[in-house]
């Protein structure tokens, strides 16, 4: 009986002694028992095996690199005061930015202020000329006499109330002519007498005598 087993080649299926690493018949190569491989396919199979053992060395390096836990007692950049907050940074860049150009805004325009001119001179004509001696005669069966007013400065009355009226409705009455703003009356004659008819614009005042004989 033989010390040394015999190996049956798997590619031949041949029987070997156990001491060859090869097949004497077919020259396989023995790897194992009764298992054979090729010299240039164990090489490529040791250096895949070789990387993948380096890959899995690397990766796991790194993993425990990057995730080691931080120190609890590290400070945090909240209570770094050398760290500016997003207030802080909010309110530098508020400071460095320039002040809004204010809009300009034109003035709404002032009423223009009107200076009235004081009457100077006030007087009563009869068909555009002062009455003579401020008085005239008339009688109780005349028709209505037309007075007007002349006012110095022209214009001066604007604005101004114009107001006529008769010292003595009974003997002579007077009314505002219509249409001429109180700057004409009328005069109509009522009974014998005499009496003033007066006329006033604002604080001026002026009147002339009415004779109404018999």
């Amino acid at each position: 009986m033989s010390i040394i087993n015999e190996i049956k080649c798997a590619r031949c299926d041949r029987k070997y002694s156990g001491v060859r690493s090869r097949c004497p018949y077919c020259g396989a190569r023995r790897i194992g028992r009764g298992k054979y491989s090729e010299d240039s396919d164990n090489a490529k199979g040791k250096m895949l095996i070789s990387i993948l053992i380096m890959a899995v060395f690397t990766v796991g390096a790194g993993i425990l690199l990057f995730t080691t836990p931080v120190d609890a007692d590290a400070q945090s950049p909240a209570d770094d005061p050398s760290i500016n907050s997003p207030e802080d940074d909010i309110e530098q860049v508020i400071g460095i930015l320039p002040e809004p150009t204010p809009v300009y805004e034109e003035p709404e325009p002032e009423e223009p202020v009107i200076i009235q001119p004081e009457i100077s001179s006030l007087t009563i004509t009869y068909s555009g000329s002062p009455l003579r001696d401020n008085e005239f005669t008339m009688s109780v069966r005349d028709n209505p006499i037309p007075l007007n007013i002349r006012i110095e400065p022209p214009g001066s009355e604007s604005g101004l109330e114009i107001k006529w009226w008769s010292e003595d409705p009974d003997v002579a009455d007077v009314v505002e002519a219509p249409g001429m703003g109180g700057l004409g009356a009328t005069v109509t004659s009522i009974s014998t007498g005499t009496t003033r008819i007066f006329v006033s614009v604002g604080d001026k005042e002026a009147s002339c005598l009415v004779r109404i004989p018999r």
